[in-house]
């Protein structure tokens, strides 16, 4: 292995040495500086007799004077089964006090395109337990669906409680099947949300069945590009040939793309829209493509990107690509939140793309998509009316009208509303649907089958309100 002592400029993250032989894009450095301490990097670009190399634990300290040696090889993941259970730095390194991790196997953490003729299309139900996701933007396996969130919201708790609840019920009714694992990734987090995360992690006994990689707001911007990677290589690992099904959470992607824009800005890149480099489209694609089935293959990897919108904007950069890439969106509502809903999920502009595939009789149960499609429709007519209200006041409303905003205060009330710590089966969730449609009319109800109708419709529910009159 060749030695240089080539250095010749640092700026930012990045280090520019001078070389005598052709290097290979993205190939791992090792940088040893001048008392002795080494630092890992990257290659990032490499030009005839001149490379930039990224650092991943910073560069200061790095002078003139340190050895540059190049490795010969990307960088690669360890892999083992054994990882569940276990905390992991952004590089993949262990930070929880455990032996060192003996690899079955060792992978290229930037991953290979799952081609598209081999995908199996997304179709089976999974259960979070949180009757706005379950119930009105259903997730689906094999699915990238992000959470749009913004700074101060508990995007974080929402992100625990799937963590902890989630479950493939198809497959443990059957008593046979893969088993479920979680890979955690957190990057630019604070070192208070890192230990409120391990915490519920060890609390509830879910670390068990997961593996954490924690990236720390002090942590090199650097390491974030690539804890993302790491997180899906380890999915990958463990969805397709260990044949688990992989919820794969990453927080915070806002923090990811501000690194790639520290980068691009040490690079002196033409900057594109708000300054973030021209080619984040193409690297937020090639991150959350990694989700989705491959026929032949009992293991699943599913994504929940969680991030945060500047100023609460979604036409932002971030989550604008994001929405243009991926299956759907969950909106964390600051509203909602502010009148003490928990979650606070605004089902109106939320979306799951794939959810009519993954709902109905065999997966779910036959009267969901008209129940979600009711409601839906009850909801958005009652967010109206609350406008209406501000202006011509409550006594102006017709008897049906009341109703309508008396549905959207018990939906926000009784079906979001349920806390980060219930856990909400699929028939719980529609069960409560039913229990607040049951208040409306039967002739209202003219998006559910008259036949569901029939077996499902609470009698009592309208009797005790005309008891009430």
């Amino acid at each position: 292995m060749k030695e240089y002592k080539t250095i010749t400029e640092i700026s930012g993250p990045l280090v520019f040495a001078e070389v005598d032989k052709p290097i290979g894009y993205d190939e791992m450095v090792e940088i040893e500086t001048a008392d002795g301490e080494i630092r890992r990097g990257q290659v990032l670009e490499s030009e005839d007799g001149l490379v930039a190399i990224q650092v991943f634990e910073g560069t200061s300290g790095i002078d003139k004077n340190a050895f540059v040696r190049f490795q010969g090889e990307t960088l690669k993941m360890k892999l083992t089964e054994d990882l569940l259970g276990r905390v992991l730095s952004g590089s993949g390194e262990p930070i929880d006090g455990g032996p060192a991790i003996e690899p079955e196997k060792r992978e290229d953490i930037v991953g290979a395109a799952i081609n598209p003729y081999a995908r199996e299309y997304p179709e089976e139900f999974i259960q979070t337990g949180v009757s706005a996701i379950d119930g009105m933007n259903t997730l689906v396996r094999g699915q990238k669906l992000p959470i749009f969130s913004g700074s101060g919201l508990p995007h974080n708790e929402l992100a625990l409680q799937i963590a902890r609840q989630a479950s493939v019920p198809e497959e443990e009714a059957g008593g046979e099947g893969s088993e479920f694992a979680v890979i955690f990734g957190a990057m630019g987090i604070t070192a208070e949300e890192a230990n409120e995360f391990m915490d519920d992690f060890e609390r509830t006994g879910a670390l068990e069945r997961s593996v954490v990689f924690m990236n720390l707001a002090d942590d090199p911007a650097v390491e974030r590009t690539v804890t993302p990677r790491m997180a899906l290589t380890t999915a990958e690992y463990l969805a397709f040939e260990k044949d688990y099904h992989v919820l794969v959470i990453l927080t915070d992607m806002t923090n990811y793309c501000e690194a790639l824009r520290e980068i691009g800005a040490a690079r002196e890149e033409v900057p594109g829209r708000r300054g973030y480099p021209g080619y984040m489209y193409t690297d937020l694609a090639q991150l959350y493509e990694r989700a989705g089935r491959i026929q032949g293959s009992d293991g699943s990897v599913t994504q929940i990107p969680i991030l945060t919108m500047p100023g609460d904007d979604d036409t932002h950069p971030i989550p604008d690509l994001t929405g243009y890439i991926t299956e759907g969106q969950i909106y964390v509502d600051r509203d909602l939140n502010s009148q003490g809903v928990q979650p606070p999920v605004n089902v109106l502009p939320s979306l799951s793309r794939l959810m009519d595939d993954g709902i109905g009789e065999g997966l779910t149960r036959e009267d969901h998509a008209d129940v979600s499609d009711q409601m839906y429709a009850a909801y958005a007519e009652g967010e109206d009316l609350r406008d209406l209200v501000n202006i011509v006041g409550r006594e102006a409303l017709s008897e049906r009208d009341n109703k309508y905003l008396d549905f959207a205060d018990e939906f926000e009330s009784e079906f979001v509303d349920q806390g980060f710590d219930t856990n909400r089966d699929i028939g719980e969730t529609l069960d409560i649907g039913w229990d607040l449609l049951s208040n409306f009319p039967k002739e209202e109800l003219n998006r559910i089958d008259e036949e569901l109708i029939a077996d499902y419709y609470r009698e009592e529910a309208t009797e005790e309100e005309a008891t009430a009159d």
